[in-house]
């Protein structure tokens, strides 16, 4: 099955004084993809917290190869893997288009709390099965996303 994608593209104000993507920003885009990811199997943020559920990232971890510049185009990619019963690890990475040379990888290890615990959510649980299972799908990046 082929990753969740996204294709989104570099605005000016992400760069910084040397012509390149802030570090910082890439933290923006792979959260915003996995956000997009949940989403595509019904995981609502706010629903989930309104019913004391927060999901929470307890790791992050990118590998910067190459540099996003200005106005670049790029996809971001998704997929979900099960690290131990409570924890699921996003596996990220950002594809310069149209050639397709990796950028960078990102590895974010995820939790659920229940009322501020950690602890397992039936309904999180189970769209991340989903997710683990594998996408066949690209994602509208939608109207503030590139």
């Amino acid at each position: 099955m082929q990753d969740f994608r996204v294709e989104l593209s570099v605005r000016d104000y992400e760069c910084d004084l040397q012509g390149i993507v802030n570090n910082a920003e890439y933290f923006h885009y792979f959260e915003h993809i996995r956000h997009l990811f949940c989403h595509s199997v019904g995981l609502d943020f706010a629903a989930l917290h309104d019913r004391g559920v927060d999901l929470v990232a307890i790791r992050a971890e990118i590998d910067y190869i190459q540099p996003l510049r200005s106005r670049d185009r790029f996809l971001v990619t998704a997929r979900m893997e099960r690290v131990s019963i409570l924890r699921w690890a996003f596996v990220q990475q950002i594809l310069r288009q149209p050639d397709g040379v990796v950028l960078a990888g990102g590895r974010f290890l995820v939790t659920s709390l229940i009322n501020g615990r950690p602890k397992v959510d039936p309904e999180v649980n189970a769209g991340f099965e989903q997710l683990a299972s594998g996408v066949e799908a690209e994602a509208d990046s939608g109207p503030a996303a590139g």
